[in-house]
């Protein structure tokens, strides 16, 4: 049984296999390019002039079925564990629309144009089969041709980059929260129960920050006798045969007898003789102070307006009052675009009059804004699902599987949305199967991956 894993990244996959490790006696090392923990799931102080601000890298909420990890993740955070409860509209057109979609409000809100378009659409869908060719066709054989003109086309685009026909069927099967417009419509039956397919409404938010959760998990690793090290990253991997023989920071050799790797599908796979052609999507969040108590309710907004240059905005606050000083609230744009682009690479004052323009359309008081703002970025933000991806990541699985002690775990090195308690099971996963010797790569790899909504009731 190895004695000595080296695991890639600090993320909550990483983090919890270190940690199951640690726990077990095992000598732990693990390496992370950036300087703190948490990854994507990490939050950012800024000190502003009237106090401290929180931002989280997009909105992550705590929801899981598993009651074990929810207990862990109470006793490690204890009492600044608040519960919180999710509230979401779409905007668009100037007009602000429940989340998800409900026939009652559409008919309260929808101009008279779409209804009668969603209307004609309803009557036809009787007779349509589901399409899953593409996102475009399982909405449109679901949902109808004007409900996913308005409400899915332009969003879809501008989140991903490119045509949604290009964009595989999975993103809408494991993200829309309804079945169809059939399904929308059963909702005004008085009899008919109102929750949407296994929405979570609530969830849990430790009181500073979605990524407190993993600093708690890290002090304890380190208690466990864990070592991390910091701006540690990858430059190269040593291979013999079907075994990783060393890592390298720089010229630094790092040697163990397993690895635990987190690192993005297509970056292994580059490192380990590979090629592939995933690719992610990248987000800019673009985070401003607000001389004001409050934006609105609403945990995100959703904004579907192909012109505007975000696709949520959302207020940290509403996840926790701890998020920003008493009297201020704060906000985030989350601007879809990949290094190199232009709205990636837009100075933050430029950005700044640009969000000015988009806040004023929405109704927010840009008036308000402080002055204060910085950008944070995620470049592996979200894995880009395109038509035909399936056999690229299985190309990348089948590549990395022929080294018997490299185990891949995580959203970036499975090539899969999922939420933070996925990857933390993951984690776990990994860490199990080097402790009881048993390889359980392919089920890490599919663990979750049912085409079916993955926004589920949660235990929390």
């Amino acid at each position: 049984m190895p004695e000595h894993i080296s695991i890639l990244g600090a993320g909550p996959a990483g983090l919890m296999a270190a940690y199951e490790l640690a726990k077990a006696g095992k000598k732990v090392t693990i390496l992370e390019k950036r300087s703190v923990e948490g990854g994507l799931c990490g939050t950012t102080k800024f000190e502003g002039k009237h106090g401290t601000y929180r931002f989280d890298f997009g909105g992550h909420r705590f929801i899981t079925h598993d009651p074990a990890l929810l207990q862990l993740v109470e006793n490690l955070v204890g009492d600044d564990l608040l519960t919180a409860y999710r509230k979401s509209v779409i905007r668009f057109q100037g007009r602000t629309y429940a989340y998800p979609l409900a026939l009652g409000n559409l008919l309260k809100t929808a101009p008279t144009g779409l209804l009668a378009g969603a209307s004609f659409d309803l009557a036809r869908l009787a007779f349509v089969q589901p399409d899953d060719t593409s996102f475009a066709t399982w909405i449109e054989t679901r949902f109808g041709r004007t409900l996913y003109k308005n409400f899915f086309e332009g969003y879809t685009a501008k989140l991903w980059g490119i045509d949604p026909k290009n964009l595989s069927a999975d993103w809408a099967s494991q993200r829309i929260s309804l079945l169809d417009l059939k399904d929308v419509a059963r909702r005004l039956l008085p009899t008919y129960d109102a929750t949407p397919r296994t929405y979570a409404h609530s969830y849990r938010y430790p009181k500073h920050g979605f990524g407190v959760i993993f600093e708690k998990i890290a002090k304890e690793i380190e208690r466990l006798g864990g070592t991390f090290r910091y701006d540690a990253e990858i430059s190269r991997v040593e291979y013999q045969d079907n075994k990783i023989t060393a890592v390298y920071i720089g010229d630094e050799k790092i040697v163990a007898d397993s690895y635990i790797s987190t690192l993005a599908l297509p970056v292994m796979m580059r490192l380990c003789g590979g090629k592939s052609d995933l690719k992610f999507r990248g987000v800019r969040f673009f985070c401003m102070m607000m001389a004001t108590d409050h934006i609105s309710d609403n945990t995100w907004q959703y904004l579907s307006d192909p012109d505007m240059m975000a696709t949520r905005l959302q207020e940290p606050k509403r996840r926790s009052p701890f998020m920003a000083p008493e009297g201020h609230t704060s906000i985030m744009l989350e601007i879809p675009c990949d290094p190199g682009q232009k709205l990636w690479n837009m100075a933050d004052g430029d950005l700044f009059k640009k969000a000015c323009i988009d806040l004023d359309r929405l109704g927010v008081p840009s008036h308000k804004a402080t002055g204060e703002y910085f950008s944070t970025y995620g470049a592996q933000a979200y894995p880009m699902m395109s038509v035909g991806y399936e056999l690229e990541r299985e190309k990348a699985i089948s590549h990395l599987s022929r080294f018997d002690n490299l185990i891949q775990c995580g959203r970036q090195a499975t090539f899969r949305y999922i939420f933070t308690d996925t990857a933390m099971e993951m984690g776990q996963m990994a860490a199990r199967s080097i402790l009881n010797n048993i390889d359980a790569r392919r089920t890490i790899y599919d663990h979750r991956n049912e085409r079916t909504v993955i926004e589920t009731q949660s235990v929390a």
